[in-house]
């Protein structure tokens, strides 16, 4: 369930607007060359995850392909990302249930989000599964719902609708009203919808039989990225003019007001705040199990990678959590200024993570045929030549960002931020100690 629900979130459900709005119906052709990018690499990191789970991921495969200091940057990037983001979340969710519960101020909602979330993820990791499965299931059926209804829509089989045909496609502008700029920024507005996608490896490395979870999940990116975001996609710019959704608001609520879904926007509400909180206890637990596989290899403190006996890292658990609260008062206190600064320094981080998966998985693909009896479980389509398409692409979306007035700063901060971490870890040296072992892997290895 979290590589089902793992793929639906806020960023879907709210953010696709803004894509809509830069490309118009062209959008399709946005999500396409993002999801294709997206699936890529998910292939990619499957393949190593699946050989050789570690609750470090690409971390850890980053360090074997290219030496500590890639494992060293990426691990600390990435939780850094994560604890960030975390506090967006929690202070999502708050508004949303301050605008149920007036009464109750913001901070106590966000407050008692982090609180429950964090003795969740203490007492057992069964807790985080449990949380992530309803979640997920939430979100599944929110937009199989929705795709229902819209389909039937469109086909004028609902009470009080008629089959619109190709015109929302086709007029107002055409199909490409921004010509490929638009498509080009579009792909800027969305690409990062995907990001998370990686998480469902670090959670296999805990699971029961951590190569067929991982397995399962890889190859089911392909249809979920299919019907859940292009297939959503190409019913709301086919019901609606594209030009016709306000700033700000959901396309999915547009659609559902445009049926005669009349409590849309509460309804939304409610799927969005699922969403949010799902992300939280997913950032949550992937930045405490990235903190303690850094901890494990001698990048962060050694007591961090005690473990529990019911095998809950608790001590990592509590420093991504403080970081996180730290990042909440932030973003309550200043969210203009200080927050924003450190928000624009994680914005690019996903596309270097997606960036040194594939150029890990170049370097380690013969070492994991060769170390893998029976062959790799899940092996990555057309190699190498579409690893390197792939590179290619991020590439390209890297320039393009930084051609970009609004994504500039980010690509800049993200590259001073994993500078300023590269020269930690140089200066820091070989390691001295033994690489320590992985508990929360079933096997021990």
């Amino acid at each position: 369930m979290l590589g089902l629900g793992g793929a639906i979130g806020a960023g879907l459900f709210v953010g696709s607007g803004g894509g809509i709005a830069v490309a118009g119906p062209g959008i399709l052709l946005s999500y396409l060359f993002a999801g294709a990018l997206g699936m890529l690499v998910m292939r990619m990191l499957g393949e190593m995850s699946a050989a050789s789970p570690s609750s470090g991921s690409f971390s850890v495969y980053a360090e074997r392909a290219l030496g500590r200091w890639a494992g060293f940057t990426v691990g600390w990037l990435y939780w850094f990302l994560l604890v960030v983001v975390l506090a967006v979340e929690a202070t999502g969710a708050a508004k949303i249930a301050h605008g149920w519960l007036p009464a109750v101020p913001q901070w106590t909602w966000v407050l008692l989000f982090m609180v429950v979330f964090t003795a969740g993820n203490l007492i057992s990791v069964r807790n985080f599964g449990e949380f992530e499965f309803w979640f997920a299931a939430v979100k599944v059926f929110a937009i199989v719902a929705f795709l229902v209804l819209a389909t039937l829509a469109v086909f004028g089989l609902l009470p009080g609708t008629s089959s619109v045909g190709m015109a929302n496609l086709t007029g107002h502008g055409g199909f490409l009203p921004h010509g490929w700029e638009g498509v080009v920024a579009g792909v800027l507005a969305v690409v990062f919808a995907f990001g998370g996608l990686e998480m469902v490896t670090i959670a296999a490395a805990e699971s029961d039989d951590p190569a067929r979870s991982v397995a399962r999940a890889v190859r089911s990116a392909v249809w979920r990225i299919m019907v859940f975001y292009i297939g959503s996609m190409l019913l709301i710019v086919t019901l609606l003019p594209w030009d016709s959704l306000a700033p700000g608001q959901s396309p999915y609520v547009a659609v559902l007001d445009s049926v005669g879904v009349g409590s849309a926007g509460r309804l939304m509400d409610v799927v969005v705040f699922t969403a949010l909180l799902s992300a939280l206890n997913a950032n949550l637990y992937s930045s405490s199990r990235m903190l303690y596989s850094l901890a494990g290899r001698g990048d962060a403190p050694r007591g961090l990678a005690r473990v529990s006996g019911g095998g809950v890292p608790r001590r990592a658990v509590l420093a991504s959590v403080a970081f996180g609260f730290l990042s909440v008062v932030l973003n309550l206190l200043w969210p203009d200024t200080v927050f924003m600064y450190m928000l624009n320094s994680v914005g690019a981080i996903v596309l270097f993570v997606w960036i040194l998966i594939a150029l890990s998985q170049l370097r380690l693909r013969r070492t994991l045929e060769s170390g893998t009896p029976g062959g790799l479980p899940v092996r990555m389509w057309g190699f190498p030549c579409l690893t390197w398409a792939a590179l290619a692409a991020m590439a390209g979306v890297l320039v393009l960002m930084l051609l970009d007035d609004a994504s500039r700063p980010q690509v800049l901060w993200t590259g001073s931020a994993a500078a300023l971490i590269v020269g930690v870890a140089w200066a820091r040296g070989p390691r001295r100690t033994a690489r320590g072992s992985d508990p929360l892997r079933p096997d021990g290895a």
